[in-house]
């Protein structure tokens, strides 16, 4: 089970990050625009709530549960 590590403020800087990353898809043309699936980790990272980099150094940035 993967426990959240990425809390509400993170997520939301993360999506929007994603979506404007990805929109350069849409925007650049030739090779260039594929570097728009880079949007993707953050995307995914935001809308999972969990971010496999943070682990090694123990970072979490949403409220603890009670």
């Amino acid at each position: 089970r993967m426990e959240h590590n990425v809390g509400g403020i993170d997520r939301s800087v993360r999506i929007i990050a994603g979506l404007a990353l990805l929109s350069l898809l849409v925007l650049l043309e030739g090779n260039a625009r594929w570097w728009g699936l880079v949007g993707l980790v953050p995307l995914t990272t935001g809308l999972l709530g969990w971010c496999p980099a943070y682990i090694p150094f123990g970072i979490k940035t949403c409220k603890a549960h009670r």
